[in-house]
């Protein structure tokens, strides 16, 4: 994973040996939250589990996860992270696949906040480094 500048947030884009862009993920360290929000994943087309049947990289979105997991606890954060789902797909997915809990409170016209901390956070940590 290889940091890209910003101004505000701290971004990183996964790349393969070979030079292939594959993801791209924006993280925040909110001081007042006391955890990661990541504010922007975007994994490559060809490999988002909720547009295609055979994705061409798996684990995409687990890894930009775990790298928001790695900077809460770096911070001193524990290991929370936040993050919203952009669609009803992602927000299932969030849910079924990462253990994330939705956190009420939020506008109508907004997307849903995730949270994914405690034994799912560790769980998606763990497992992300016994694979990597």
């Amino acid at each position: 994973m290889g940091s890209v500048k910003s101004s505000g947030f701290d971004l990183y884009g996964f790349k393969t040996e070979k030079g292939e862009l594959v993801a791209l993920g924006a993280y925040e360290v909110r001081n007042r939250t006391m955890g990661v929000h990541i504010v922007y994943m975007e994994g490559q087309a060809e490999s988002n589990r909720t547009l295609v049947e055979a994705p061409k990289y798996r684990g995409i979105g687990r890894a930009l996860i775990a790298y928001g997991i790695k900077l809460s606890v770096d911070a001193g954060f524990n290991d929370d992270v936040t993050l919203d789902a952009k669609t009803p797909e992602l927000a299932r997915h969030y849910e079924r696949d990462f253990g994330a809990v939705r956190l009420p409170g939020r506008e109508n016209n907004t997307a849903p906040r995730y949270l994914i901390c405690d034994e799912a956070a560790q769980i998606i940590f763990t497992g992300y480094l016994e694979e990597g």
